[in-house]
């Protein structure tokens, strides 16, 4: 199995466990997490370093270990807050 494989079958896992539930857990792949901080109406930078930098703030923020790594908690906290984006977003333009 590839390790891509690896990380969305822990990540489906651990998603299970933290309440990830009705869909799949999302990938912990770079251009994925960039995607999930865009939607949050974050703009993180080029290069690894600049993402880690965005992770571990984020991270910081809702209160995980700070330590830069998109794993699966980190990467459903962000498509939850994501999700919650886009609804108030959808919502803003109902009203």
């Amino acid at each position: 199995m590839s390790a891509r494989g690896m990380l969305s079958v822990v990540g489906t896992a651990v998603g299970g466990l933290i309440g990830w539930t009705g869909e799949a857990a999302p990938a912990a792949d770079p251009a994925a997490v960039r995607d999930l901080f865009a939607q949050l109406g974050m703009v993180v930078g080029e290069g690894d370093e600049a993402l880690a930098s965005a992770v571990r703030r984020f991270q910081a923020r809702v209160g995980l270990d700070t330590d830069g790594v998109a794993g699966p908690r980190t990467v459903h906290l962000l498509a939850r807050y994501a999700k919650e984006a886009r609804e108030l977003h959808r919502f803003e333009y109902a009203a």
